[in-house]
């Protein structure tokens, strides 16, 4: 059992190094402040689901939003999503995810969505505005979940540990942080 959660670690450092969000030089990151403001993310306005149909990003509006950067190959990726599955179903009318995957296709992230019944949106795999958000906001691991608040505010970077720590809790300590 040990070794194959050793496997399934260094699988997911090695994935993160060679396909996930790779670290960039400052510039990079100066270049992509349209996305994170002080502290403030402006989303793009197009979204997609699970069969990669074009959504508008108006739906997430008025609901604080967590950010998961993951991908299928991860396995504590793979370990922690049912986890989230299950805050975001119970909490559904203040809560929505929205997903940025580091996986190598649309296809594959098409697949890891419906394979974990995941209920929420993406950005376009691969896309400019999914590099630019894990650059602004120094994403250098996955699973990443960060949320925001219903105006963009960054509330926190850390929403994993809130939920893995809190549960269904997590949601009213995010809310007493954005008043």
């Amino acid at each position: 059992m040990k070794l194959i959660l050793r496997s399934t670690v260094l699988l997911g450092v090695i994935g993160v190094i060679g396909y996930g969000f790779p670290l960039f030089s400052e510039s990079e990151i100066e270049n992509n402040l349209d996305i994170v403001e002080n502290g403030r993310v402006t989303l793009p306005k197009k979204i997609w689901d699970a069969n990669e149909n074009n959504v508008s990003s108006s739906k997430l509006k008025g609901k604080f939003i967590g950010l998961y950067f993951s991908a299928s190959w991860c396995g504590p990726c793979r370990l922690f999503t049912p986890k989230l599955v299950e805050f975001r179903d119970h909490n559904t009318n203040d809560f929505e995810v929205l997903l940025i995957s580091s996986d190598g296709s649309a296809k594959a992230q098409s697949n890891y969505m419906k394979k974990y019944n995941m209920p929420w949106f993406a950005l376009k795999n691969q896309s400019e505005a999914a590099r630019n958000l894990s650059l602004s906001l120094e994403v250098e691991y996955i699973p990443y979940l960060v949320v925001l608040d219903p105006s963009g505010n960054v509330i926190t970077k850390e929403g994993k540990k809130d939920i893995t720590t809190f549960g269904n809790n997590a949601l009213e300590s995010w809310k007493e942080r954005a008043e």
